[in-house]
């Protein structure tokens, strides 16, 4: 697999390239770069497979590179040593990226996924998805993607009802009778979505509080939603559920 290295300091391209040839046989790093400038170049000259690309470079970012392009045929790992600067949007991307310092095992991971793709010859639709959000606005997306086993589904966020685990993997459930199944955990999707009005009742549960119908006082507190279904609350959530039902919903 063909990779190119896009970072603006020479350590962490060093480090990075020294990490891929120990653990990472596979992979053959075509080139490096410094900046979003030369990345565009190099993009055009080189036709990696596969771009490791920072998001803090000196004269701007990794997004900014990649809306320079006339077409993105590759796929990207991000990596970065800031957990908040577009992290999020890369999460409702479902896009894979890398905190610094490296995990060797998350990078193999992350390998190993782009090479799946690679060999499958999947269009990078989540890195379409990416760029048309970072060209319409800053604000929270509308959509959300949910890598699925065999494809990537984007739904509305106001029509997930609601979140369940079960174990590592989250079931969602839709506002359309359709349950699908991710390979994510339910805290993953706590922090994507808490921001949109969604409330964690218990340890394995997720609600819309837009399809909250009614707070039942059985069994300690349960939460009724509009298609009936009960959704439980832990005693440790009790009260902050409570309240989150007082402000918006002018329940209890």
């Amino acid at each position: 697999m063909r990779v190119l290295i896009v970072d603006d300091e020479a350590a962490n391209r060093d480090n990075l390239q020294e990490l891929l040839k120990q653990h990472c046989p596979d992979v053959t790093v075509i080139a490096e770069c410094d900046s979003v400038a030369t990345g565009v170049l190099i993009i055009g000259k080189y036709d990696p497979q596969l771009v490791l690309l920072d998001i803090r470079m000196q004269d701007g970012t990794g997004f900014d590179l990649l809306q320079k392009l006339p077409e993105v045929n590759f796929e990207v790992v991000f990596i970065t040593a800031y957990d908040q600067y577009g992290i999020q949007a890369i999460k409702y991307a479902a896009l894979d990226y890398l905190l610094k310092p490296i995990d060797i095992g998350e990078l193999q991971k992350a390998i190993l996924k782009a090479k799946s793709k690679i060999a499958e010859k999947q269009n990078n639709d989540r890195l379409v998805y990416l760029l048309d959000y970072l060209n319409k606005s800053k604000e929270l997306p509308a959509r959300i993607a949910l890598p699925l086993f065999t494809e990537t589904l984007y739904v509305d966020v106001n029509e997930i009802v609601r979140c369940e685990a079960q174990n590592t993997y989250t079931h969602f459930f839709l506002s359309s009778g359709e349950k699908v199944l991710v390979s994510q955990t339910l805290k993953e999707y706590e922090m994507l979505l808490g921001p949109r009005g969604f409330l964690r009742t218990h340890q394995s549960h997720l609600v819309n509080i837009a399809f909250v119908r009614s707070w039942l006082k059985e069994d300690g507190g349960l939460l009724l939603l509009k298609d009936k279904t009960r959704v439980p609350v832990s005693k440790l959530n009790r009260e902050k559920v409570k309240g989150v039902l007082r402000r918006h919903l002018g329940l209890l």
